[in-house]
């Protein structure tokens, strides 16, 4: 089949200038502003980033603050992990496109790569691919990396077993070749600022410590909150398989950052590991 067959492409599902522009050249233009507000920390070439997934008004100038440390950088793949939030497929679910769509154009899916994850790991392929936690990293990829083929996984059970199986699939994938591992999570949900911020603050010190098992037993304890908690435990035991020893927060607000209500807030945070 042809690229071009709507039957091999998922369409952009959140271009609806809520989330982000529905156009190209809007869509391009703030992107690019993002990045260009954003800190090169000097990081040389990360090997994980760790972003959240709100709309841009809302978090994107945290995530323009990680992915700001790979532009320039030469990527072949790019592994996206989120969360599900609106269905359940099993415990890992990709995509049955072949190619994601935005604005800015057509993502090739990595489909050596998911045939090999799916001998490792319980896949669901689904075509009822409507999660914006994985979509909302597209259009920074696309400005900051331009050329890489997605292999996009979202979790359905993010306890610790599951996290670490998917580590190991992931590192035996992406070893020796030039590879970037996203997470995609925001943090804690619907809590006053003040008690969002110490929420969060045990996030941020498990990540600078990179402690991911202790990140995971906080998450399961209650300590901390993070809807992509499994993403981000994942991405970061994969990064130590294929070389990372630093880990380093970027970035960190909430929702009571950008809007007047402070009385229920959504956390945010952008780290990189490398």
């Amino acid at each position: 089949m042809a690229v071009s067959e709507p039957s091999q492409i998922r369409p952009a599902q959140f271009a609806d200038d809520q989330w982000y522009p529905a156009t190209s050249a809007r869509l391009q233009q703030t992107i690019r502003s993002l990045l260009d507000g954003a800190a090169d920390r000097g990081l040389g070439r990360p090997l994980g980033l760790v972003v959240p997934h709100a709309g841009l008004r809302f978090s994107g100038g945290i995530a323009a603050e990680a992915y700001r440390q790979a532009m320039g950088q030469s990527y072949e793949h790019v592994a996206v992990i989120s969360p599900l939030h609106r269905h359940y497929f099993g415990p890992y679910a990709v995509t049955l496109y072949r190619h994601y769509s935005t604005p800015l154009g057509l993502i090739p899916v990595a489909e050596e790569m998911l045939a090999g994850l799916e001998q490792l790991l319980p896949i669901s392929r689904s075509q009822r691919d409507d999660e914006h936690s994985l979509e909302i990293q597209l259009p920074f990829l696309q400005v900051a990396i331009a050329e890489f083929s997605l292999l996009p996984v979202m979790m359905g059970e993010q306890g610790l077993d599951a996290c670490r199986a998917l580590t190991g699939a992931l590192a035996s994938l992406l070893r020796d070749k030039q590879a970037l591992v996203v997470a995609s999570s925001d943090l804690s949900h619907f809590h006053h600022y003040d008690a969002a911020k110490r929420l969060d603050a045990v996030i941020a010190e498990h990540i600078e410590q990179y402690d991911a098992e202790g990140l995971a037993q906080a998450l399961a304890l209650g300590q901390a909150e993070a809807c992509g908690g499994g993403p981000i435990v994942t991405a970061m035991l994969a990064c130590h398989e294929l070389g990372a020893r630093s880990a380093t927060v970027l970035a960190q607000a909430n929702s009571g950052d950008v809007w007047i209500d402070r009385s229920s807030v959504v956390g945010y945070l952008a780290a990189a590991m490398y």
